[in-house]
């Protein structure tokens, strides 16, 4: 049995009844609870709570809804502006889901939620439109299948399931680790392309201590119950930073392991991380100020900032290290130019510092980050 058919089959079986050995104990705010039907909680499968990052009016998609707890959860933190996008390739846990949309609609004040049948690793096919394609016409030789997968890509070109940058924030809840080894990276890219620039991921899965070895991943009972899937510890954040995510960090880790299988340890973390803005690095004379407590540090980009310095920033970058709400709150001072600056195209080495006189009133017109007769040898930022 390959993975896939193993996934489909177990989850079909735990949608028709509880199975607590695919979930690990997990808190969640009991108020946001109270409008969810009973057969719905007792078909959560999780090993954490993304939702905690949702924020009023975002669009969320959560990927890998099952029943849709964590959708019905999050409908409630998006308030009234917001709304949610479940997708799953299972349809006995959409016909749950579904099932009682109107009902938590009718307690919640709004009909919030959308759940999509769909492969989380490929966010662009529609399978229920594919499906409704196959009923007219039928896969019965080499041609016909070609003939389908000219039919994919137009789909997924002309009407996506999932649009491009159209999200704010992507969850998860113990879902990546379902999908094959051979399409995680694809999934991350789905992930990373949905998104809206500045956009956010909060997803709750198993990691491994040590590389999985393969025959615990030939062992279909292993992988459907969220286990030998799981991405390395390491190799989970180095995912995400490769798909070109920036502020990639475990926001939660399990002390305790999950399960320990041949001596490797499972456990739950919950990961997160930013889409940057893109668009050019343009200077207008911003700085920052590294608070500490370490003495130096380097960001996804290729920025250095010692404790304690000046250091020159495109107006982007600072943008994102000084949002209040935002990866890095808190650790950085920002520092915005006193007067009016001609902005110019960010190019500065890394650790490029800004003097003081260049954020006072009446400091230079122009900014001195980037060499007045072009790049210097270091990175841009852009």
């Amino acid at each position: 049995m390959d993975v896939q058919t193993s996934v489909i089959e177990r989850y079909t079986q735990a949608a028709r009844a509880p199975e607590a050995a695919l979930c690990c104990p997990t808190d969640y705010d009991p108020r946001l609870l109270e409008a969810i039907p009973e057969e719905i909680l007792a078909r959560d499968y999780g090993c954490g709570d993304p939702s905690r990052h949702v924020r009023p009016g975002d669009t969320v998609l959560d990927l890998g809804c099952g029943a849709g707890k964590i959708c019905y959860i999050a409908a409630q933190l998006v308030g009234p502006d917001g709304s949610v996008i479940g997708v799953d390739m299972n349809d006995e846990m959409l016909a749950l889901a579904r099932r009682h949309q109107a009902a938590v609609a009718e307690r919640i004040g709004g009909d919030r939620v959308r759940f999509l049948k769909g492969y989380i690793q490929d966010l662009a096919l529609d399978l229920e439109a594919m499906e409704r394609h196959l009923a007219e016409h039928p896969v019965r030789s080499a041609a016909d299948y070609a003939r389908l997968q000219d039919w994919q890509a137009r789909q997924r070109r002309e009407a996506p399931l999932i649009p491009d940058a159209s999200v704010d924030l992507v969850i998860s809840n113990c879902v990546l680790n379902l999908v094959r080894d051979e399409d995680k990276a694809q999934l991350v890219r789905e992930i990373f392309r949905v998104l809206r620039p500045g956009g956010r991921v909060a997803i709750s899965d198993i990691v491994s201590d040590e590389p999985v070895p393969a025959r615990l991943k030939a062992d279909p009972e292993l992988w459907s119950g969220c286990v030998s899937g799981a991405f390395q510890e390491e190799a989970f954040l180095q995912a995400f930073e490769a798909a070109g995510f920036v502020a990639v960090r475990y926001e939660r880790w399990q002390a305790e392991p999950w399960r320990v299988v041949e001596g490797i340890e499972f456990r739950s973390v919950t990961l997160t991380a930013v889409k940057p803005e893109g668009g050019e690095c343009i200077d207008r004379g911003h700085a920052v100020i590294y608070r500490g407590p370490y003495k130096e540090v380097r960001d996804e980009e290729g920025h250095v900032y010692p404790r304690g310095a000046r250091i020159a920033v495109c107006e982007r970058t600072f943008r994102l290290l000084t949002d209040e709400d935002g990866p890095y709150a808190g650790d950085f001072v920002g520092i915005a130019p006193m007067a009016e600056r001609e902005p110019i195209p960010w190019c500065a080495p890394p650790g490029t510092r800004r003097p003081p006189a260049e954020t006072k009133v009446g400091g230079p017109a122009r900014a001195s980050a980037a060499p007045a007769d072009g790049c210097g040898d270091g990175p841009c930022c852009c």
